[in-house]
């Protein structure tokens, strides 16, 4: 059954899509999961042993987790949803 100006599908299509980001983005997390690095992944530095029994699994250490952490992609750009104020635009 289609709603307003979509065609039918659509909001399951929308809805897939959603769970395909996320289930993406949490596979990518995942890969932290495990044994931790006692150097880290990108710059060989050590990394601290209160860092490791912390967040167990960790494989970069703080400056890098940081420079990483900065560049991350923003989530949520499109509207998914299709509310009327989203086909007004």
């Amino acid at each position: 059954m289609a709603g307003g100006w979509s065609r039918d599908g659509a909001v399951n299509e929308q809805i897939e899509a959603s769970i395909n980001d996320e289930l993406a983005r949490l596979k990518t997390r995942r890969a932290l999961v495990g044994d931790s690095l006692t150097h880290c992944a990108e710059c060989e530095e050590p990394i601290p042993e209160a860092r490791r029994i912390a967040i167990p699994g960790i494989k970069l250490c703080i400056d890098c987790q940081q420079e990483r952490d900065g560049r991350r992609a923003q989530r949520g750009g499109i509207n998914r949803r299709g509310s009327k104020d989203s086909q007004l635009k």
